[in-house]
C-alpha cells in the first residue's frame, strides 16, 4: 500500500507555517490580541518541522531534542496567545514546564523512538488540554464561532496524538524511524497541516468576531458613559409607545439635564467634565427598574424611558433622581464636585394618534420649565386625555 512521502508532508507543514505566522506578522491590531505570540508559535512550529525534515542530516540533538522542545513551545505559545486574546496575565509557569519537561524527556530517550511516541502522546495533549480550558473557562459569547473552530483543531491534534501514543504504548507494533512511512505517519503529517491552518483560521476568526461585536455594540452605544445612545433609544421608545398604545398602558419619559455642565468644564476641565457624565449615568443606572432604559440623549442630556409608568410614579422616581445626584458628589482629580440636574417628565395613557415624539416634546418642554424655574427640580407636562366624543345632535 503507498504512502504519503513523509519529507514532503513535513516541509509542506512548515510551509503552511511559515505563510500563516508571515500573514499573521502583518497585522497590526490596535490592541493586544494575541496576534504575534500566535505568530512567534507558528515560527516556532515551522522551525519544528524543518528539523524533522533534516533527520538524518543534521545532529539527534537538534532533529529529535531541540525540534520536540520547540513544538512543545509552539502550544505554550497557542495558549500564551489565548491568554492574551482574553485580557488575562501570561501563565508563566503552565508554559515553561512542559517545555522543560520535554527537553528532559526528549534527551533522555533520544535512542528509544517508541519511549519518544509515548512521550508526545502525553505532554502535548496536556497542553494542548490547559489551552482548551482557558479558551472555555468563561464561555466566549463575542467569539464563539472562532473559539470552536479553534478547539476542533486543537481537539483533532490531542485525539491524533494521544491515540498514536497509546498504540505505541500498549501494542506490539513496529516501531520505525520518523523518516519510515507508514499510515500512522501519513495520518499524523497530514493532520498536523490540516490543524495548522484550521486552528489559525479559527484563532483569526475569534479576532474578526470580537471586532464584529463591538462594532455592533459601539453602534448602539455611547462610548464614554456605557448607555444606549440615541439612535438606540428613539428605536425603543417607538417601539414601546406602538406597544403601550396597542394595549393603553400609561407610558412616561423623563429628560435629565446636567446642570451648569458647562461652567464644570470651564472650571475643572474637559477630563472631570466626563467623570461628572459617567458618574450621572451610574446614578441613574443603578436606581431603575429592569424594565426601564436610560441612555444618552445628547451632550449633558439622558433620556429615561418607562414603560407600564403612569405620570405620578414617573414624578416619584424623578424626584428620587434628582435628590440621588444632589446628595453624591462627583469626585474628580481629586477633588469632590458638586452636580445637580433638572428633570423634566411627560406621562399618561396614550391615544391612538399619539406618537413617541410627543412624549419627548412634553418631556423637553418640563425640562425647559424646570431650567426656567431656577434648576435642580422636577417638572411635569401630562399628556391631555382624549376629548370626549361630540353627542349626536337632535332634531
Amino acid at each position: 500500500m503507498p504512502f504519503l512521502d513523509v519529507p514532503t508532508m513535513l516541509l509542506m507543514t512548515a510551509a503552511a507555517s511559515l505563510t500563516m505566522a508571515a500573514s499573521l506578522g502583518a497585522v497590526r491590531p490596535a490592541r493586544r490580541e494575541g496576534i504575534s505570540l500566535w505568530a512567534v508559535g507558528l515560527m516556532m512550529h515551522t522551525s519544528t518541522y524543518v528539523l524533522y525534515a533534516l533527520r538524518g542530516l543534521v545532529s539527534d540533538w537538534a532533529s529529535i531534542v531541540l525540534a520536540n522542545t520547540l513544538l512543545s513551545g509552539t502550544f505554550a505559545m497557542v495558549l500564551a496567545a489565548v491568554h492574551q486574546f482574553q485580557g488575562r496575565e501570561l501563565p508563566w509557569r503552565r508554559m515553561a514546564v512542559p517545555v522543560a519537561a520535554t527537553a528532559l524527556l526528549f534527551a533522555f530517550f533520544i535512542d528509544d523512538y517508541r519511549a519518544r511516541i509515548v512521550t508526545a502522546g502525553v505532554v502535548p495533549p496536556l497542553q494542548l488540554g490547559m489551552v482548551l480550558w482557558s479558551l472555555w473557562r468563561e464561555r466566549p459569547a463575542a467569539s464563539l464561532r472562532g473559539a470552536t473552530l479553534l478547539s476542533v483543531g486543537l481537539v483533532m491534534e490531542v485525539l491524533l496524538l494521544g491515540v498514536r501514543g497509546m498504540l505505541a504504548a500498549t501494542r506490539d507494533i513496529p516501531v520505525e524511524g520518523l523518516m519510515q512511512g507508514n499510515a500512522m505517519q501519513s495520518i499524523t503529517f497530514m493532520a498536523a497541516f490540516v490543524v495548522v491552518i484550521l486552528s489559525s483560521l479559527g484563532f483569526i476568526l475569534m479576532g474578526k468576531d470580537r471586532s464584529d461585536a463591538d462594532n455592533r455594540y459601539f453602534a448602539a452605544h455611547d462610548a464614554l458613559t456605557g448607555l444606549v445612545n440615541r439612535r438606540s433609544l428613539i428605536m425603543a421608545l417607538e417601539r414601546d409607545v406602538a406597544r403601550a398604545v396597542r394595549l393603553r398602558e400609561p407610558y412616561a419619559v423623563m429628560l435629565v439635564d446636567i446642570d451648569h455642565f458647562k461652567f464644570v468644564n470651564d472650571s475643572h476641565g474637559h477630563l472631570a467634565g466626563d467623570s461628572v457624565l459617567r458618574h450621572v449615568a451610574d446614578l441613574l443606572r443603578t436606581r431603575l427598574r429592569a424594565q426601564d432604559l436610560v441612555g444618552r440623549y445628547g451632550g449633558e442630556e439622558f433620556m429615561v424611558l418607562l414603560p407600564h409608568t403612569p405620570l405620578g410614579g414617573a414624578l416619584e422616581l424623578a424626584e428620587t433622581l434628582r435628590r440621588a445626584v444632589e446628595r453624591l458628589p462627583c469626585v474628580g482629580g481629586g477633588k469632590d464636585i458638586p452636580v445637580t440636574v433638572s428633570i423634566g417628565v411627560c406621562g399618561g395613557p396614550l391615544q391612538p394618534a399619539d406618537g413617541w415624539d410627543r412624549l419627548v416634546q412634553g418631556a423637553d418642554e418640563a425640562l425647559y420649565a424646570a431650567k426656567l424655574a431656577g434648576r435642580n427640580r422636577v417638572e411635569s407636562t401630562a399628556l391631555a386625555a382624549p376629548r370626549p366624543a361630540p353627542a349626536p345632535a337632535v332634531d
